[in-house]
């Protein structure tokens, strides 16, 4: 135990010695500047030293631009950087696109190289005509109304409780050939009409466009509200020439469909009709 406790006194002497360091001028020997250090004090004074180079240098990389030129670092952030600019590039080149051909129907229009469609006025004029031949009674109606009419004269239930609905003749939303039909139990709740090139889109009723937007699916879609809450919905479109909150007429041109090859399912016209919240088959009141 003594020769422990000598060794142990020996190494805290030794450590705690201090030692004279000392700065002489050699021409006159005089001494310029001295120091007094022990093996402890020279040993906590570069600990410190250490330390604080450290946060120095890490200081420098977190908060200077320096962190950039180190390899490795932040490459998972710029991958994503890139992606996403690369996104919007893209967006930014389609939408140069549709904006291009927007305004060559529109020179196209004012220089008259496109013919007025007399189409859809001759539709118009015989579905009003066929509409006012299903309107009219034949002799065996009138005369069955007649004799019920004169039976419950004065029947109080026989009154009518609500106003009869309006009868609505419904415009084609695109001239072509219907490729596919009304199908709910397959989740069709529309039809898919075969189009050519540039051919204009018309909205089926009067009424008010409730939704403009894009996907990569259906390519530009566009709803409208009409009255006795009918809506109808067109898909597939190349070109939009109406927005949100438009007021349209019956038979007025809202978009373009067909731009592109209209021999792929997925580059179709697509329409389908609602009310109060359940599918209509387009067929049963658009004449294809």
């Amino acid at each position: 135990m003594k020769i422990k406790k000598g060794k142990w006194s020996q190494f805290l002497h030794k450590i705690r010695f201090k030692y004279r360091v000392t700065v002489i001028n050699e021409n006159t020997l005089e001494e310029f500047w001295h120091v007094r250090l022990s093996r402890f004090s020279l040993l906590l004074y570069g600990s410190i030293l250490i330390f604080t180079t450290f946060i120095l240098l890490a200081a420098l990389v977190v908060f200077t631009p320096v962190k950039y030129y180190l390899p490795g670092y932040n490459e998972s952030g710029d991958r994503s950087a890139i992606i996403h600019e690369s996104m919007m590039v893209d967006s930014l080149l389609k939408q140069m696109k549709l904006q291009d051909s927007y305004l060559k129907v529109v020179k196209s229009i004012i220089a008259g190289e496109i013919p007025s469609d007399s189409v859809k006025s001759l539709d118009s004029i015989a579905l009003k005509e066929r509409a006012q031949v299903l309107m009219e009674k034949s002799d065996r109606e009138k005369a069955f109304v007649e004799d019920y009419e004169n039976a419950e004269k004065y029947n109080l239930t026989s009154l009518a409780t609500k106003e009869n609905e309006n009868i609505f003749v419904f415009f084609k939303p695109v001239n072509g050939v219907v490729s596919s039909s009304f199908d709910p139990e397959s989740g069709q709740y529309g039809i898919s009409v075969l189009t050519a090139k540039n051919e204009s889109v018309v909205s089926v009723l009067a009424g008010t466009v409730v939704y403009t937007g894009f996907t990569f699916d259906q390519g530009w879609v566009i709803q409208i509200q009409h009255d006795e809450n009918y809506i109808s919905v067109y898909k597939n479109n190349t070109l939009l020439l109406k927005k949100q909150g438009s007021k349209v007429r019956a038979g007025e041109a809202i978009a373009f469909t067909g731009e592109e090859s209209s021999g792929k399912a997925g580059n179709q016209f697509y329409f389908e009709l609602w009310k109060q919240g359940k599918s209509v088959n387009p067929e049963e009141v658009i004449f294809y």
